[in-house]
């Protein structure tokens, strides 16, 4: 490990990570952790549009081709697999906007940091402790109640809703697989999610795992 790679892990040992597929209930997890332990928490979904503005072309090509994109383009004229390996976020566009905006946190307050935006290979050099960091995985059956339940109407911003849907959580199927794969590769702590386990019980082991 290099110096500066060192001294950004001993910067950011307050940061507890909390990652995972869409629909895994990350955000109400970490405010939980973070109400039970006095922290903050950063939503990096909360992030996404300042983050936007500060990225450019150049840093975030796919970001730029996603803008220009009508719904239909986005969501439904394309496959899945087209959808997964080009959105912005999924890869790892922005992420040092995340790390610039964790540091300039005061650090004598633990940080619970929070999405799906946390890809494993991006925050395992960050991490002073493999301990620190978890990632949620939902069933199928989870994350399509979740989808339902939030009432998520992008599918209907389309001209075929029904499709749009489809490509979406199929979408997000393959994404929580590639996290899965990913975070288990590198040895860091996963949970799976299903819809037999309630928030208060998520909770607890998210709890558990990042050792707090």
């Amino acid at each position: 490990m290099t110096a500066g790679a060192a001294a950004l892990r001993a910067r950011l040992r307050h940061v507890r990570w909390i990652g995972g597929g869409s629909g895994a209930g990350k955000s109400t997890v970490a405010r939980r952790v973070a109400s039970r332990h006095s922290l903050r928490v950063y939503s990096t979904d909360d992030a996404m549009p300042d983050h936007a503005a500060r990225s450019t072309p150049d840093d975030a090509p796919y970001l730029s081709a996603f803008k220009a994109m009508s719904m239909d383009e986005r969501w439904v004229n394309r496959s899945p697999e087209t959808m997964l390996d080009t959105f912005h976020w999924f890869r790892g566009e922005g992420f040092g906007l995340i790390v610039e905006d964790l540091l300039r946190l005061p650090a004598d307050t633990g940080v619970v940091v929070e999405g799906f935006r946390l890809l494993p290979r991006l925050v395992e050099p960050l991490l002073a402790d493999p301990g620190h960091a978890v990632w949620l995985l939902p069933t199928p059956e989870f994350r399509l109640a979740a989808f339902d339940g939030r009432g998520w109407d992008m599918p209907n911003k389309t001209g075929d809703p029904v499709r749009a849907r489809r490509n979406l959580l199929e979408r997000d199927r393959m994404f929580t697989d590639l996290l899965s794969a990913e975070a288990r590769r590198l040895g860091l702590a996963v949970i799976e999610i299903d819809t037999a386990m309630d928030e208060d019980e998520s909770a607890e082991r998210v709890t558990r795992a990042l050792g707090l």
